[in-house]
């Protein structure tokens, strides 16, 4: 088990080019004791590139990266996969087709005695709740199933750090959510660091302990989940993270105001006010200077665009069983304990 005070990764500087693309651009990040770190932004954002890097998968150009204190890769020398004691779970499964569950989930246990290694594999596969099929192959397992085999298989040698690339990517909506509760309950169960890459904003906020979004080889904020969504460093990270509208700022003789009213914080030119979709309250008026230009149903809500004077735009959502026609006028207004987020215009 890990230790909840040591220091399981650090990455300082880290550069890697492929020809004349920059792939990760000067990374810097720590990952402690038992947490969960989940790497996320879009498709060539640099974050696989990362957790490959971390894996010894492929070398540093420039920076260094130590995991529980040990210098792996310092740009000249690096530590072969094989040593670096970590755990590897990909999106393919990666399974021997011809070996048992049990025998797929004992190949990475090495200088191991026989009986040690039968309980390593009867442990794995309690955490993940295979045991009872530790004989079959694995073309008689769901793609759930499967998935968790992978993950006995790197958790039963007892890494130090597990890496997760989108394991999930494959599976349908359900099956995700079902498994990453399986994964995550293992991962805490062995007390096992792992850093987890996706492209899923939801999945991201739901597994880690902390966020990183990544854009363009580099990290744009890392921080706890809550704070990533609600406190955005730029416009890129409020965007990418979820629904949200940006508002523009005037000044005047109270200070700074948008259509939804005064700011109570200090504001520069090129800044604008965010609010998410449940930020905002819509009440039906017939006076009122806010109209629902479209409406989308979701299930539990429907998500609906509304159109200020001006141009303005907000997004807000309302109960399934409160649906607003097209057309309806009325006010937007910030629901009472919310405020207006002020982030940079930049993108």
């Amino acid at each position: 088990m890990t230790n909840a005070s040591s220091v399981a990764l650090e990455v300082i500087g880290a550069v890697k080019n492929y020809g004349k693309v920059r792939a990760i651009d000067q990374i810097d990040l720590e990952l402690s004791g038992n947490e969960i770190l989940t790497l996320v932004g879009p498709s060539g954002c640099g974050k696989t590139t990362l957790l490959r890097s971390v894996a010894g998968l492929v070398g540093l150009d420039r920076g260094e990266i130590r995991i529980n204190g040990v210098l792996v890769d310092d740009a000249r020398r690096q530590l072969p996969p094989e040593r670096r004691h970590v755990g590897l779970v990909f999106q393919d499964h990666s399974l021997f087709p011809h070996l048992s569950v049990a025998d797929n989930v004992a190949f990475g246990i090495r200088d191991a005695s026989r009986r040690d290694a039968r309980s390593r594999v009867g442990d794995a596969l309690d955490v993940v709740e295979l045991d009872q099929h530790r004989d079959r192959f694995p073309h008689e397992l769901s793609g759930g199933e499967r998935q968790r085999v992978a993950l006995a298989r790197a958790l039963a040698p007892g890494p130090s750090l597990m890496l997760l690339d989108e394991p999930f990517a494959s599976l349908d909506p359900s099956l995700r959510e079902q498994l990453r509760s399986h994964v995550v309950g293992a991962l805490r169960a062995t007390e096992t660091p792992a850093v987890f890459v996706t492209h899923d904003q939801t999945e991201a906020i739901s597994i880690g302990d902390r966020v990183a979004v990544l854009r363009g080889g580099r990290v744009e904020q890392i921080d706890e989940p809550s704070t990533v969504f609600h406190l955005p460093a730029n416009r890129f990270v409020a965007a990418f993270m979820g629904d949200a509208s940006f508002l523009h700022i005037t000044q005047n003789s109270s200070g700074s105001t948008t259509a939804l009213g005064p700011l109570d914080v200090a504001t520069s030119s090129g800044d604008v006010a965010m609010v998410r979709p449940d930020d905002i309250a819509f009440i039906p008026d017939e006076a009122g200077d806010a109209v629902v230009a479209a409406t989308e149903f979701r299930g539990p809500t429907w998500h609906c665009r509304l159109e200020l004077p001006g141009g303005t735009e907000l997004l807000t959502t309302r109960s399934h069983l409160d649906p607003l026609p097209i057309g309806t006028r009325g006010r937007a207004e910030l629901v009472p304990g919310h405020r207006q987020v002020l982030i940079p215009r930049c993108l």
